[in-house]
């Protein structure tokens, strides 16, 4: 196996056969119950790219403090986006793996795995092999890098696939914080929803992580979280660094939107436990704005391509809910790619290539 930039490939692709393209997610419980959730909350707080401690410790901070309570109050918040066809992330991206499909035609097989979950990366890739995939390019769809997911789906992928007599050749796409292709769809979407609410505030809002998966992402030791300004440019240490690549996102896209100084902050949302994350965080910035005066703020959330609990609950309802109460006059969720054009000719582009 050789190993070139973002590439990996085994054996010698495009000989015969078809081309199978493989769309990563993280997942989702298959039910809105405390059962179901505490089955998918169990699986990914078990991997150890997610909660980085020693496994007994995982092990107990799951079974003491996660499992016994988290479950029934996460299932509460998934029946209150929970559509008749299913999870909003799952349906999401089942329309996007359908609209690629139909892009690429029938001489390329698509399938959907998610990380946890299901349908589970083991399926998809048995579906690519009865569909007589011998050449496998795989996107995880996560815009900026992390251990936790990026990380942690590719691991999943070779260690699927290790097993195999026939190891196809296999492609995977790294990050795409700042391609074009991704940063010029996200501002197609986003745009005319800016437009049509004309906020007085933009809120661009990623998914948090401790503050010890930069550090331990820091190629130098010395780099992250060291300085106000270290995620100014992405350099040899930091080029890994998930917060870095947030606010290299947050740039290509306020150019491209136009937004002017001031009227807009990159945030942090979605922390678990009380050991430090990234900051600034969203739930703790949205009352400083409120006393700056802000009234109407529009929220982006870049690091998700398709909305899902995350987007629709704790920005769309709750941070919502929250603004008002805090005299806000409205707090507006602009909708993530999910399955538009754009982003399936982006998407269809990048795995053909």
């Amino acid at each position: 196996m050789s190993v070139t930039g973002n590439v990996a490939a085994a054996g010698k692709p495009g000989v015969s056969g078809k081309r199978g393209v493989l769309l990563i997610n993280l997942g989702t419980p298959d039910e809105p119950t405390p059962r179901a959730v505490r089955r998918y909350l169990k699986e990914f707080l078990s991997d150890p790219r997610v909660i980085d401690i020693p496994r007994l410790w995982r092990e107990l901070l799951l079974r003491l403090f996660i499992l016994p309570f988290r479950p029934k109050k996460s299932a509460a918040a998934y029946r209150s986006i929970w559509t008749p066809e299913g999870s909003p992330l799952l349906t999401i991206s089942r329309s996007l793996t359908r609209k690629v499909q139909e892009s690429l035609g029938e001489g390329t097989a698509v399938e959907l795995g998610m990380r946890y979950g299901n349908p589970s990366i083991a399926s998809a890739l048995a579906r690519l092999e009865e569909r007589g995939a011998t050449e496998l390019v795989c996107l995880p769809l996560y815009p900026q890098y992390s251990s936790a997911s990026t990380g942690s789906s590719v691991e999943l992928v070779m260690r699927e696939m290790a097993p195999l007599w026939n190891v196809p050749g296999v492609r995977f796409e790294g990050a795409f914080y700042e391609e074009p292709w991704f940063l010029d769809a996200f501002a197609e979407v986003s745009r005319p929803q800016l437009e049509a609410f004309a906020p007085d505030f933009v809120v661009l809002s990623y998914h948090g992580l401790p503050e010890r998966h930069m550090r331990k992402s820091d190629r130098s030791g010395a780099h992250c979280l060291a300085s106000a300004d270290c995620c100014a440019r992405i350099g040899e240490a930091n080029a890994f660094c998930y917060r870095a690549q947030c606010y290299a996102t947050t740039r290509g896209l306020v150019s491209r939107l136009g937004l002017v100084a001031g009227a807009y902050e990159t945030t942090f949302q979605s922390r678990l436990g009380r050991t430090p994350w990234i900051k600034p965080y969203t739930d703790s910035f949205l009352p400083e704005l409120a006393k700056r005066g802000a009234k109407r703020v529009a929220v982006l959330c870049p690091a998700f391509v398709a909305d899902c609990l995350e987007t629709i609950e704790e920005i769309g309802d709750r941070a919502s809910h929250d603004w008002l109460a805090l005299g806000g006059e409205d707090l507006r969720l602009v909708t993530s790619l999910n399955d538009h054009d754009a982003w399936v000719k982006a998407v269809s582009q990048v795995v053909a290539r």
